[in-house]
């Protein structure tokens, strides 16, 4: 999903991995801010590119080397189209910075144990650019309360396990006890490959959490997302709040 121009004031983009960039003052201002949310995906010849969106690739023409490691990530990043060759991608670009989301699994639902195992702390999910399904994740910017003492907040996505609506998770939050302090965000990404296949349909994916002051719920638009590789035969195939 791309955005331009946005404030994102959350603090997330302390650690970010910067990369050589030529700027002039008027672009300094827009290339602080993230442009994009993407993942980050490593082709068969170990060429990195973006996932944009469902349907969009990008090739970042300088970055040379996984960034992360091999890991498959979801990604806020700044960058710039260019008219450098896309080796069959959808568009070249040259990003200026990039930062990782903190990325997992979905967990099982262990039924009576999921409040001991998972936490069943408020939250609330910030209604954002970035809290969106797409390429086959949840992400999701979530608002709690955060401590000054660097406690460690877990956060997990499980299924309800609903008979009636297989498409329908739940967000836990496990404060970790640190529930009191200022009001914070934070960012994290789920996988949802383990969700029954939608054989490309798009589907509701029904979305609960417990807030601060009553349960909720909202839906999103979800497909399993497809297989996505360059069409060309050239290209075959941090957060500053501690999660976890």
């Amino acid at each position: 999903m791309k955005i331009t121009n946005l404030l994102f004031t959350t603090g997330i983009l302390l650690g970010m991995l910067v990369l050589p960039s030529c700027l002039d003052d008027d672009d300094d201002v827009n290339r602080m801010y993230p442009n994009a949310l993407v993942t980050v995906k490593e082709a068969a010849d170990e060429t990195v590119f973006f996932q944009l969106d469902d349907n969009t690739t990008l090739l970042p023409v300088n970055i040379t080397s996984h960034p992360f490691d091999s890991k498959e990530v979801r990604a806020l990043v700044n960058y710039d189209e260019v008219d450098d060759s896309s080796l069959g991608y959808d568009q070249a670009v040259k990003v200026n910075w990039i930062d990782s989301i903190r990325t997992k699994p979905m967990a099982p639902n262990l039924g009576a144990e999921n409040d001991e195992v998972y936490g069943n702390d408020p939250v609330e999910i910030v209604a954002d650019w970035v809290t969106i399904a797409e390429d086959g994740y949840l992400t999701l910017r979530f608002r709690t309360m955060w401590s000054n003492l660097g406690i460690t907040h877990y956060v997990n996505l499980i299924p309800t396990n609903n008979p009636d609506n297989p498409y329908e998770v739940e967000f836990r939050h496990d404060a970790n006890g640190d529930v009191d302090g200022r009001v914070g965000d934070g960012l994290v990404a789920f996988k949802l490959d383990n969700l029954p296949d939608t054989e490309g349909e798009t589907v509701k994916l029904k979305l609960k959490w417990k807030a601060f002051n009553s349960d909720k719920s909202v839906e999103f638009d979800y497909r399993t997302r497809a297989a996505t590789t360059a069409t060309s035969a050239i290209a075959a195939e941090r957060s500053v709040i501690p999660l976890k």
